[in-house]
């Protein structure tokens, strides 16, 4: 008998408590329930009452202040904004009003509706009218971020810092005008201390990673651009970013994939995806994957026809494309090209025995001396290739024609697949110096095998 009375009792007391809960619950319910109500009541009655008054009189000042707060209060800008901008124009004859907030509040509107210049002019009038405040330095310093004064907003960021040093919100906007105004090194304590208030600052974290970089720190910027590559926002310019360091460092395959990564992404800004393109083609060529860079290069076509030497490049790369041979005079490692040189000079002639005497390797260009015999002739010749496809002007093959004096050879070549200058051309004639251009070349490329 003892436990079932001990088992109703525990159950009343349980019904009890969820009875009570349940009343405080309804209780702290309806308690909102009857607020929120008020404040509709409180709400209408101030809008029926302004507007009234409005109506007979556009200038009632306790029309315009009750309306105005209302309506800031409520975040909504668009309807606040004229109110305050009435007030600050009426503030010069009507004491009553509050000029510096109605500057400051209209300003404050005005950011919110995207108009920074006339946000400037009226936080430049709340300033002067209460420099002290903190939401005056604050605001302004957003209306010269906005305008892109970065220079003017750093002081009103950290002046209202100093009057507030507990307002959260601060360090973000002056790390990030620091960092636009190129003020890397003085940027960076600020931005970490932007990320220790908001974690989740994407915009802090870019701009903390490239001034990174821009002061020496590149490894660990890496790590940062690495970490923002997926993000849809910062994604693509930390995915170009981060391409550009792992190429510096001559390690093309993690910036192919750091590009990929980019372009992989929605929405990408136009300027970020031509420069996403032409970085990926530039490291495919570099990794001699032709094919796959003219495609880039192609995709920048596509949206515009004269993006940086994109032209030129397509036209020099399809030529490569279809002919290997100057694929390896151009792109090569120096063994290849010097083995690609001394077939050159081996078939140079037909029907003719060529022995090589000295070969000399410099950047970019090679030197070969042979001998040449045919059944009608015998000479000692001298062969220099240069790699690059610049226009050679005169001064270099003087120097050619001095060395082909030191050897004592009987004539020389000077080869490059680019051009040489008219006054090059006029200084070898009547001189034992052939100059062998672009087009030359190219047909000597055609006859020889490299294995």
């Amino acid at each position: 008998m003892l436990p079932v009375i001990i088992a109703i009792i525990i159950c009343l007391a349980v019904i009890a408590i969820l009875v009570m809960f349940g009343g405080r619950k309804s209780s702290s319910s309806g308690k909102k329930a009857r607020e929120k109500a008020a404040h509709s009541k409180n709400r209408v009655q101030i809008i029926r009452d302004a507007t009234k008054k409005l109506s007979r009189e556009p200038h009632n000042i306790q029309a315009l202040t009750a309306l105005g707060e209302l309506y800031f209060s409520e975040h909504l800008w668009d309807k606040a904004l004229p109110l305050y901008n009435d007030l600050a124009n009426l503030a010069a004859n009507h004491p009553e009003i509050e000029a510096s907030i109605a500057y400051l509040r209209y300003g404050i509107c005005c950011l919110h509706q995207k108009k920074p210049q006339e946000a400037m002019t009226s936080l430049i009038t709340a300033y002067k009218l209460d420099s002290h405040s903190f939401d005056v330095n604050f605001y302004l310093g957003k209306a010269c971020f906005e305008n892109g004064d970065f220079e003017k907003a750093i002081p009103c960021f950290k002046k209202a810092y100093t009057i507030n040093p507990e307002a959260t919100g601060v360090t973000g906007p002056l790390g990030a005008a620091l960092y636009k105004a190129k003020k890397y090194k003085e940027a960076l304590p600020v931005l970490r201390k932007a990320l220790d208030e908001n974690p989740q600052n994407k915009d802090a974290l870019f701009s903390m990673a490239d001034s990174m970089q821009e002061t020496g720190m590149g490894t660990k910027a890496l790590k940062v651009f690495m970490h923002l590559r997926p993000d849809p926002i910062y994604g693509p310019k930390a995915s170009l970013t981060a391409g550009i360091i792992h190429a510096r460092m001559g390690q093309n395959e993690e910036a192919v994939q750091d590009y990929e990564i980019g372009l992989k992404l929605k929405d990408i800004p136009q300027d970020t995806l031509l420069e996403l393109n032409y970085r990926l083609a530039q490291c495919y060529f570099s990794m001699n994957k032709i094919a796959l860079g003219l495609a880039c290069l192609s995709k920048i076509n596509s949206i515009t026809s004269n993006y940086k030497d994109v032209p030129a490049l397509m036209a020099r790369y399809k030529e490569l494309n279809q002919n290997s041979n100057l694929q390896i005079y151009l792109n090569s490692g120096t063994s290849d090209f010097v083995a690609m040189c001394r077939k050159l000079v081996t078939s140079y002639y037909e029907n003719a025995r060529v022995k090589i005497t000295d070969v000399e390797v410099q950047q970019d260009t090679v030197e070969i001396s042979c001998e040449v015999d045919t059944s009608k002739w015998e000479d000692n010749e001298l062969f220099k290739f240069y790699k690059m496809p610049n226009s050679l002007g005169e001064l270099p093959v003087r120097e050619f024609l001095s060395k082909i004096q030191d050897k004592k050879v009987d004539r020389g070549f000077c080869i490059t697949p680019g051009v040489f200058s008219e006054e090059a051309h006029k200084y070898v004639e009547g001189r034992s110096i052939d100059l062998v251009e672009k087009e030359q070349l190219m047909r000597l490329l055609k006859k020889v095998t490299l294995k």
